[in-house]
């Protein structure tokens, strides 16, 4: 925890309606990893600032897999759009925290469709670059526009799954947001209480282990 998300920060104060749009962010975020198959399930999610710039928090517990599919790759950035769809749906105007899950979702989705086969537009070619440091682009401009394209329908069909998810789950993610406002700290346990165990067998047993 204190490698990844840093030293929790106590005395970073937020307003009231900073934890709020925390809370229901996190909340969002929880609620996908709880209902989406393929998602890491959750261990703990928190809404106390930590050091690396972080204002809420959540810690999952990946299984031991080697090869991932297209349908677990969408599960995983569906999840990480939980965060932005929560606020989009709960206040007027979103906020600068899913700065991080945009990166993490766009990283994916350009992974699918130029490295791993996953768009049939551009089909079986690898145009990940080798050198990083290399400004010249391995496809020509055509094939640039399809690309920007086709990640852009795959972050946009997430982002509406994500959507009908979290407006299907409403009331889960309102008890979710306002636990963690009255507790700031959710278990796995608190999850199970409030929402049920998951729907889908534990993929291993790395919960028993923990």
């Amino acid at each position: 925890e204190r490698v990844i998300g840093g030293v929790e920060r106590k005395s970073k104060v937020l307003s009231p309606e900073e934890k709020r749009v925390v809370a229901y962010h996190e909340a969002g975020h929880a609620v996908c990893g709880w209902f989406l198959k393929y998602a890491d399930p959750l261990l703990k999610v928190s809404i106390i600032p930590r050091g690396q710039g972080a204002l809420g928090y959540a810690q999952y517990l990946p299984g031991d897999i080697y090869l991932l599919t297209e349908q677990q790759l969408k599960d995983r950035m569906t999840m990480s759009l939980g965060g932005r769809v929560s606020e989009e749906l709960h206040f007027s105007s979103v906020t600068s925290g899913a700065s991080d899950d945009f990166k993490k979702v766009t990283r994916m989705a350009t992974a699918m469709v130029t490295e791993l086969g996953m768009s049939s537009k551009i089909g079986w070619i690898n145009y990940n670059k080798k050198d990083e440091n290399d400004l010249t682009k391995p496809f020509s401009e055509e094939t640039g526009d399809i690309i920007d394209s086709e990640v852009f329908r795959i972050v946009r069909e997430c982002h509406q799954r994500c959507t009908s998810l979290l407006q299907e789950k409403a009331d889960a993610v309102e008890s979710i947001a306002q636990l963690l406002l009255k507790k700031e700290v959710l278990t796995r346990e608190d999850m199970i209480e409030l929402l049920g165990k998951r729907p889908f067998p534990e993929r291993n047993d790395a919960f028993d282990k923990y």
